[in-house]
């Protein structure tokens, strides 16, 4: 069954990392994508680093629906990276909403 890209929702996710927490961001966040990637309706989720921006990880992530997608800021996965913000990110976390049009 495949799923409209209407319904879906795509992202990109931005976290900058404090001066000396790059490494510790980099495997927090390698860290939850396995477990992510079994959350149900999520269709995509992966973690780069931004090449002039070493410290800075970009995420794209595709889920299936806007519930998916609440579903997951609410799971142990994200809510576990979360309660490290204080300590890990350098500026708040960044999200731009996406609109697939091809």
């Amino acid at each position: 069954m495949s799923i409209p890209p209407s319904d879906q929702v795509q992202l990109v996710a931005y976290l900058v990392a404090k001066p000396g927490q790059e490494q510790a961001l980099a495997d927090a966040i390698t860290a939850i994508v396995p477990a992510v990637l079994k959350e149900p309706g999520c269709l995509a989720y992966s973690a780069h680093v931004n090449r002039e921006r070493p410290g800075t990880i970009v995420m794209y992530e595709v889920w299936q629906n806007q519930a998916a997608l609440d579903t997951h800021a609410k799971a142990a996965a994200f809510t576990g990276l979360a309660a490290q913000f204080d300590t890990l990110l350098g500026e708040p976390l960044r999200i731009e909403l996406l609109r697939r049009i091809a």
